[in-house]
């Protein structure tokens, strides 16, 4: 894997093989040394030029936990402040040999262009894109779905027959975009829920079905209910009355969470507007899989990181041999870890 910049054009093969990989990174993370000496010698950099708190610190644990070095860069404070462009900045950080960059632009296609510029020669992956794609987000949120159906049998298995529903703001949703391809992908049947006013103006290309009531949407029984946060922050426009009315319609209140089926889960790619978009009853219920999600997220993105760095390494050291990518994941590098705290 060369660069992760999307889930439209990532294959069921490779999601696979990410999620199984994220399996075995989850298992060492239960271990009393939870390091991994992986991607020692390399260095990532985390390249925000938007705010964040759940990704960025997910992806620094990430990068940590597979003994990597880390270097923070917020455009806050930074040269980019002063009007230093993109190239510039990429070149700063191939001259810093960066081995992976790990970008989040307000710019949709940013991660693209870095990836494709010539700019660096250092992996690229996207955390979020202006309304385009948020990949690790959706291959954590993947990677829950499968582990609540199938348990400790998830490994190599895909979503097919699993029903998700994702409600809210899909007019600004990154999330909501890259849910919608790799959960098509990987056989699931998703089910889009919003106010007239946001959805993207052209969905004909995307393989999910549109409804605007939720209520209808609930007794379509799914197996998993996804509530994207109101971007308010992106919102030029009055796309609703109120905020009561739009939790009165679209907002997951408790009546609404009694009527989902049994099974059934919540999920929230946070940060969450309580009141609005859900309630407190949903997000702190036995249903809810928000702080799962957020657990899982360091497993996927050590998976990712990992594959990126060291996995055609590992590929061509493993020629002859059964593919084991996930096993190799946590066992090889588990070895050096636990010959480590033997010392």
């Amino acid at each position: 894997m060369r660069h992760l910049l999307d889930t439209r054009t990532l294959g069921r093969a490779e999601a696979l093989r990410i999620l199984d990989v994220a399996e075995d990174m989850r298992d060492t993370q239960s271990r009393e040394i939870r390091k991994l000496p992986t991607l020692r010698g390399k260095t990532i950099v985390n390249l925000f030029f938007e705010d964040s708190t759940r990704t960025r610190i997910s992806f620094e644990a990430a990068a940590k936990r597979l003994s990597a070095d880390v270097i923070n860069f917020s455009a806050k404070g930074s040269s980019v402040s002063k009007g230093e462009s993109l190239q510039d900045t990429a070149q700063t950080l191939q001259a810093m040999g960066a081995d992976a960059v790990v970008i989040r632009h307000g710019a949709s296609g940013a991660p693209h262009t870095l990836a494709t510029s010539g700019w660096i020669t250092a992996g690229v992956v996207n955390a979020g894109d202006g309304t385009h794609e948020h990949p690790t987000q959706a291959l954590l949120d993947a990677f829950t779905i499968r582990k609540r159906a199938f348990g400790h049998a998830s490994r190599g298995r895909d979503l097919s027959g699993i029903r998700v529903t994702i409600v809210g703001d899909i007019l600004h949703s990154r999330v909501a975009r890259s849910n919608v391809w790799l959960l098509t992908t990987l056989g699931a049947e998703v089910t889009l829920v919003a106010p007239p006013t946001l959805v993207p103006q052209d969905v004909s290309a995307w393989p999910t079905s549109i409804r605007y009531d939720l209520d209808e949407a609930i007794a379509a029984r799914p197996d998993a209910i996804m509530m994207l946060r109101i971007q308010l922050e992106r919102m030029n426009a009055a796309y609703f009355p109120t905020e009561r009315e739009y939790a009165r319609r679209w907002g997951l209140d408790p009546a609404r969470l009694n009527a989902l089926p049994e099974g059934s889960i919540v999920m929230h790619p946070g940060p969450m507007n309580r009141g609005l978009e859900i309630s407190a009853d949903a997000a702190d219920s036995p249903r809810s899989t928000v702080l799962e999600q957020v657990a899982n997220g360091v497993s996927v993105r050590m998976a990712a990181l990992y594959l990126l760095l060291a996995g055609e390494r590992d590929d061509r050291d493993d020629q002859g041999r059964d593919d084991q990518g996930a096993a190799d994941a946590a066992d090889a590098p588990g070895r050096p870890a636990r010959e480590e705290s033997a010392r």
